[in-house]
């Protein structure tokens, strides 16, 4: 970056809130990037990060894509009219291509659309979604094992580079 010039905030991205338990409950076999269709007080409850995602998941309708289970909480200071419902489907913006294949994907027995991050991006708010496949509580005890196998070896690396230092 040049002398003088500063960085626009608003080709950053930020953040809002993250779905952990899809990453628990899915295997996550291919991501895809939308942006969300949102009413005015949805966008300011969403700036002060009155945002729940963690049951949120999407389906494909009659060849448009939807948002469900996600949470907004209203805004205090907008009156009764231009309130929103906090749990209402929200139409996600995705090119028609995108669509076609997660709606073939998702037609698929065990299949699902889970969202996993909504974040802003160049002042826009953009949700992440992954085609997941379902897992096994077996799987779910594999993957346990496999972290825990991890965070030991990491131990002992930092043991092991601690006694010849």
């Amino acid at each position: 970056m040049e002398k003088g010039k500063k960085e626009d905030a608003s080709l950053k991205t930020r953040l809002i809130a993250s779905n952990k338990r899809a990453g628990r409950d899915y295997e996550i076999l291919e991501r895809y990037e939308c942006g969300v269709e949102l009413r005015g007080t949805e966008v300011k409850s969403i700036r002060t990060g009155r945002v729940s995602v963690s049951d949120s998941f999407a389906r494909v309708e009659r060849g448009q894509l939807f948002l469900y289970g996600c949470d907004v909480q209203p805004w205090e200071s907008a009156g009764s009219w231009f309130q929103h419902e906090q749990k209402r489907p929200r139409r996600l913006l995705a090119h028609k291509r995108e669509i076609l294949k997660m709606e073939l994907q998702t037609a698929q027995k065990g299949y699902a659309l889970p969202l996993l991050q909504m974040y802003w991006k160049n002042g826009k708010v953009k949700v992440q979604l992954g085609v997941g496949r379902g897992k096994t509580h077996r799987d779910r005890r594999y993957d346990l094992k496999a972290h825990a196998e991890m965070m030991e070896a990491r131990r002992e690396v930092v043991r092991f580079n601690k006694r010849f230092i």
